[in-house]
């Protein structure tokens, strides 16, 4: 169950980050108050998976979820970059946040 809370936690991070972008320096309203929202939803998660997971497993599979998630969503809706560099690092990132769940205990 904590592995699914901070995934949870991970892809509101991506929702967050999503509408900030949207919201234009929080001026615009409804981007700003959901990315508020995600953003209060997501930390309370991660702060609920941090219960059973260490500090480091948590924090970087949360940011590493967000990271990845956030880099999709800029490619894919957003229209940035895919440069075979970004694409590897990408996967650099994928592949720390497989290694940290093969090395979890939990």
């Amino acid at each position: 169950m904590a592995w699914l809370i901070l995934v949870i936690a991970g892809l509101l991070e991506v929702v967050w980050a999503f509408s900030m972008k949207q919201s234009e320096g929080f001026t615009r309203l409804w981007p700003s108050l959901v990315t508020l929202a995600a953003m209060s939803v997501s930390f309370a998660l991660l702060s609920l998976s941090m219960r059973t997971f260490p500090l480091g497993t948590a924090y970087t599979v949360w940011t590493g979820i967000g990271a990845v998630g956030a880099f999709v969503v800029g490619i894919v809706v957003l229209g940035e970059s895919a440069s075979p560099m970004r694409i590897v690092a990408g996967l650099l990132i994928v592949s720390g946040l497989v290694l940290m769940k093969v090395a979890s205990p939990n």
